[in-house]
């Protein structure tokens, strides 16, 4: 006898993806608390390396076709199959509106994507959930209508702030299937979303915070001394949102005789343009950039530094940070914080007391490294502090409490 498939679809953009540790995190949570599930990503891995968290994940993984064209067989075939389901016309007639105001090659992919995942979930699903707001949802929503199903979300940063009113505003009304409930990782977007919504109460606030049990326990770090050599280091992508570029121009603002050096991880699109700018200005020998690191590795570098940087500002786009998983890791290694007061990252760090924030203007951030190279007793107070900010207010454990509440109500008609 076949045994039964699980009642819930998650729908991922990539997967696994090492600059999504949140996700892993969440899912793999979601499994402890009894959760079964399977995973429906849009994409196929372009991360060579992985995180122990994935290798801990038991959901079976299915890869919808990434681009229409290259597995047109099996995208005919659900279409055929999804035209016979009871929403296929509903759905098509809003993806259609949708099409006319955003008429992409990605719309187009959104829905044939959809009718692959319409026709191919299993019978047994009960309901649909996307991490992302925008492409995961619309894939998720469109194929929902179609098999007449909930569906919900889980909002971050780019989502939210580079995805049209009109879009959010339906996806977030009853009146236009739009989700059962969402939730998101900051109260910054949180607020925004719930104004959007039809009622307030569709988008919950839950923080990813951190499961402390997958970290290892601060180091014993050696007293730093104001003369002494001081390493600053950096995770995240090499993209305009996270500020690199002022970043560069203010290490090479830094006084000769302060002795640094910089590393940097992480993949992205800027890297050769960053590296570039080092060369240009005289630091490039100051500068180690590792690439992508897996979780270990990463936490392995944070307990060798001095100063973790963060310079995340507001892209042209409209992109911006949330709040980084990395400043909580850092954290929970008392790995002293230099960031900006973007987005959410004040809910986390208040200047002064659990690290420092500053303008993202390469003046203002040369000041602040300098600050943190002098006060090496004022840092590891503050550092101090963000740990036990981080131990009483952003555990993992009260998130995923209420994620496991909302999305049960939503698979049993709640």
């Amino acid at each position: 006898m076949t045994a039964s498939r699980p009642p819930l679809a998650v729908v991922v953009k990539g997967w696994p993806r090492l600059s999504e540790t949140f996700i892993a995190q969440e899912l793999v949570a979601l499994e402890a608390a009894g959760h079964s599930f399977e995973i429906w990503s849009l994409r196929h891995p372009t991360d060579i390396k992985r995180h122990p968290l994935h290798a801990q994940l038991q959901a079976k993984v299915n890869y919808l076709p990434e681009y229409l064209y290259q597995e047109p067989e099996r995208v005919w075939h659900a279409r055929a199959i999804a035209q016979e389901l009871p929403g296929y016309a509903e759905a098509y007639r809003i993806w259609r509106a949708d099409l006319r105001r955003d008429l992409t090659p990605n719309r187009i992919r959104r829905f044939g994507q959809a009718c692959v995942l319409a026709a191919e979930m299993p019978d047994e699903v009960l309901g649909l959930y996307a991490h992302f707001l925008h492409t995961p949802s619309s894939v998720a929503r469109y194929a929902a209508i179609m098999r007449g199903l909930p569906w919900s979300f889980s909002a971050h940063a780019k989502d939210i702030w580079t995805s049209p009113d009109w879009e959010l505003q339906e996806k977030l009304s009853a009146a236009h299937y739009g989700a059962a409930f969402g939730a998101t990782c900051t109260g910054f977007g949180a607020r925004h979303l719930q104004e959007l919504a039809d009622t307030p109460d569709r988008v919950d606030l839950v923080y990813h915070g951190l499961d402390l049990s997958r970290f290892p326990a601060p180091p014993e770090r050696k007293a730093r001394q104001p003369q002494d050599p001081i390493r600053f280091m950096s995770v995240g992508r090499l993209v305009e949102k996270k500020g690199f570029d002022r970043l560069i121009a203010a290490l090479a603002l830094l006084p000769a005789g302060l002795d640094w050096h910089w590393t940097h991880i992480g993949g992205g699109g800027l890297g050769d343009l960053l590296q570039d700018m080092a060369r240009d200005a005289g630091i490039a020998d100051r500068i180690t950039w590792r690439g992508a690191c897996d979780q270990p590795e990463v936490i392995e570098a944070m307990r060798s530094s001095d100063l973790f940087v963060l310079p995340s500002r507001v892209a042209s786009d409209g992109d911006r940070d949330g709040l980084p998983n990395v400043l909580m890791e850092a954290a929970s290694q008392t790995l002293p914080i230099l960031s900006t007061p973007v987005s959410a990252i004040p809910e986390f760090i208040t200047h002064g007391t659990h690290g420092l924030l500053s303008e993202d203007s390469p003046e203002a951030l040369a000041e602040t490294l300098l600050y943190a190279a002098r006060h090496p007793q004022e840092l590891a107070r503050m550092a101090g502090a963000a740990l036990d900010r981080l131990r009483s207010d952003f555990g993992m454990d009260p998130g995923i409490a209420q994620l496991s509440k909302r999305l049960t109500a939503m698979l049993h008609g709640g």
